[in-house]
């Protein structure tokens, strides 16, 4: 896939970013994407194991020289122990907050100072570097739509695609073909999840819990049931 060298949170942010609607690019359900494929990455690379549904640090030392994965893990270790789906959302915009910071001073995206109303000094980050974008967006749909066979998709590319679907990224057309791409996103969990020890059922619940919270941000904005 285009932009290889990423980490899985910073591709996620990518993926997400709608061009065509750039205010909805720092949304709480884009900072939770963004957080679970943090937390999926430190369960990758062992850096993150699971006790009995706890998100553990395997020690106080270990770095990845990445400062977003970094930053999580410290916040791990600070924190009070918590069950992996809790660290889904809590503070995930600090995690989002950084991963776009990297990206800014990658070159991926650019921030603009604006002011609102003429007075309130603000920063609208713009997308450059749009045809990588696209190219990303493309091959995951082929990910999901079964153009390659799950036994050769990589394990990161797997990982995208199974969490982009979780909170229907508009980008991906996600919202009018989950029906059709459901099995496909189970055997993509399945693949990620036989990659490694420490992802055996942690994987399935981050994404689980990315749904779940997308689920009930949505839920409010349709209004409670007729006759309520």
């Amino acid at each position: 896939m285009p932009d290889g060298s990423l980490s899985l949170p910073a591709r996620l942010c990518l993926l997400g970013w709608d061009p065509a609607r750039p205010e909805a690019a720092g949304t709480a359900r884009l900072a939770r994407l963004v957080r679970a494929g943090a937390l999926t990455e430190l369960a990758r690379r062992g850096l993150l194991t699971d006790e009995d549904g706890i998100a553990t640090p395997v020690d106080l030392d270990s770095r990845t020289g990445d400062p977003v994965l970094d930053g999580l893990l410290e916040l791990v270790r600070e924190s009070l122990p918590r069950r992996w789906r809790t660290w889904v959302g809590l503070r995930a915009r600090v995690t989002f907050d950084a991963v776009r910071e990297q990206l800014v001073a990658e070159g991926r995206l650019r921030a603009e100072k604006k002011r609102v109303l003429g007075v309130f000094p603000s920063v609208e980050y713009v997308l450059e570097g749009a045809a990588a974008a696209k190219a990303l967006r493309e091959e995951t749909r082929q990910v999901l739509d079964g153009g390659t066979p799950v036994a050769g998709v990589s394990v990161r590319d797997a990982a995208l695609a199974a969490l982009a679907t979780a909170v229907g990224l508009r980008t991906l057309g996600t919202g009018s073909r989950d029906a059709l791409r459901r099995g496909r996103v189970e055997e993509l969990t399945e693949h990620v999840e036989a990659a490694a020890p420490g992802l055996r059922g942690v994987f399935r619940e981050v994404r689980d819990a990315v749904s779940a919270e997308t689920a009930r941000a949505v839920a409010p904005a349709a209004g409670p049931p007729t006759g309520a």
